[in-house]
């Protein structure tokens, strides 16, 4: 069974297919629903959290391509009321053909949904990683670029899910460089950032990170996320004194001329970005949001078409 719980779990082959299938959907999304490989296998999608983007996409996605779609809610299953997620996971592989999840808990949570050959499981967000925005954010580079491979990121913000997935996506593609700039005590997990460092030397790419707003002269791109993480408290009472230097504003761009600025979406406008960066010309955040369906299309192939 192909499950889809960490960037980790993808060989390089893996990461390398599943970024230009996104790729090709994005350019001819109809071929790949009149094809509908999904056709007949109910996919279940359950968040525990809010979702605006990872929600719409991984539904969508799985109509688009066919199967059916089984929505719960953070109520709705009876994990909320004693049972183990075990026992949960031994009922739903019997019914169901693929399950999405956002718990914004721990991964190994989601391990053991997977604990089994007949469900595919999904990671739609998990305390430490979101895999899929990765997938997203590399399909929008490779549209963008037409490569992944030397594309130089600048990363500003807290270390968190979205970034973790990032350092271990993109240190994957030979030449490609991300200098992330997270305030002091909210940086990568240092197991991350020490396994991303590895894969960075074994690919010959470049990861790099500051705790303060040191420049970094000719990136490509200038990512950001919002500071308030869903499913996250912060440990700090004056953490967003601490995380203020760190808004990506007109200033920023200016210092990366020739730089496209990327967001994973939901933004506070006058908090990580300003509201003349994330809707101006330079700005690809809702490009990058329009892919995560694409990417959610191109996960669930992986998960299931290459399965019959």
């Amino acid at each position: 069974m192909r499950h889809l719980l960490s960037i980790s779990d993808l060989d390089d082959d893996e990461l390398r297919r599943l970024v230009e299938r996104g790729v090709a959907i994005a350019g001819d999304r109809r071929a790949a629903e009149r094809a509908r490989p999904l056709a007949g296998r109910v996919v279940g999608i359950y968040f525990r959290r809010t979702s605006t983007r990872t929600r719409t996409s991984f539904s969508v996605a799985a109509l688009r391509l066919g199967a059916s779609i089984v929505a719960y809610g953070p109520d709705d299953l009876q994990v909320n009321t004693g049972e183990s997620t075990a026992d949960t996971a031994r009922v739903l592989s019997g019914m169901l053909d693929a399950f999405v999840a956002r718990t914004a808990g721990p991964t190994e949570e989601l391990r053991t949904y997977a604990d089994q050959q007949r469900m595919a499981v999904v990671n739609a967000m998990s305390a430490l990683e979101h895999p899929t925005q990765a997938l997203a954010d590399l399909t929008t580079i490779a549209s963008r670029f037409g490569r992944v491979d030397g594309v130089r990121v600048r990363y500003v913000g807290e270390g968190n899910n979205t970034a973790v997935a990032l350092a271990l996506a993109l240190t994957r593609f030979p030449g490609t460089t991300l200098h992330l700039n997270t305030p002091p005590e909210y940086g990568l997990p240092p197991q991350v950032l020490a396994e991303a460092t590895a894969l960075a030397d074994a690919s010959g790419s470049t990861i790099v990170e500051h705790h303060d707003m040191r420049r970094c002269p000719g990136a490509d791109l200038v990512y950001t996320t919002r500071w308030q993480t869903t499913g996250t408290t912060k440990p700090h009472p004056d953490w967003r004194d601490r995380f203020a230097p760190f808004q990506v504003d007109d200033a920023v761009l200016a210092d990366q001329p020739g730089a496209l600025f990327m967001h994973d979406l939901p933004a506070h406008r006058g908090e990580e970005v300003t509201a003349d960066v994330l809707d101006g010309p330079r700005s690809i955040a809702f490009e990058q949001a329009d892919n995560k369906l694409h990417s959610a299309m191109a996960v669930l192939e992986r998960c299931l078409a290459e399965q019959q």
